[in-house]
């Protein structure tokens, strides 16, 4: 029976890491979309925004285009390096580092989230602001309707792109943990050979 346990371990290993691979690889797809979400309403905002700005001189409408461009001025910065970063990043992770990805993606989706409620704010203390400050209406009226639309906007993408990862982690990095865990004993390692290969669990000290 001993020679059976290199094959085992062989054969779990490999079953154990295809689908991490695939995992990470799903990981990496969903960033690389969502980029390009992000990168395409820039692209849309700046384009009409910068003839808005460029036509329209005077009037809340003048700073509303301009926070747009300045606006995704930004994120299109931010759209074309991530969308790169995804494409060129290495889905061949070992487990801990597949987690700790993952853990960070969604962090990052869900801090993101806060500080767009932030922005929303901003924007509606702008408006707050321009009902008291007449001299500055217009700035402050059209800069708060930006915040309050790039924020609005942040907040459903940033949301949702969280609960994307979130349920992807969720689907499919559970069912992989499931496949190794530690031993009751906590002597060894108790691989879930049956959860890919239709086995029996086996222990291995």
């Amino acid at each position: 029976m001993k020679f059976l346990i290199p094959l085992f371990l062989f054969i779990s290993t490999i079953s154990f890491a295809q689908p991490l691979l695939q995992f990470n690889q799903e990981r990496l797809n969903t960033d690389k979309y969502l980029m390009i979400g992000l990168g395409s309403w820039a692209a849309a905002n700046f384009l009409v925004s910068g003839v808005g700005w460029a036509t329209v001189s005077e009037g809340e409408a003048h700073y509303f285009h301009q926070m747009n461009v300045l606006w995704n001025t930004v994120n299109i910065g931010l759209a074309i390096p991530g969308y790169f970063n995804a494409k060129k990043s290495n889905p061949n992770l070992t487990f801990d580092k597949s987690v700790l990805n993952q853990h960070k993606t969604e962090k990052i989706f869900l801090i993101n989230t806060g500080l767009d409620v932030a922005y929303i704010s901003a924007g509606l203390l702008l408006k707050s602001n321009a009902k008291i400050n007449l001299s500055k209406r217009d700035q402050f009226n059209g800069f708060g309707n930006g915040l309050l639309m790039q924020g609005g906007f942040l907040f459903l993408f940033d949301l949702t792109a969280y609960v994307i990862h979130n349920q992807h982690a969720n689907k499919s990095l559970n069912k992989i943990m499931n496949t190794i865990e530690l031993s009751s004993s906590g002597l060894g390692i108790k691989w879930n050979i049956g959860a890919n290969l239709g086995l029996s669990k086996t222990k291995f000290y």
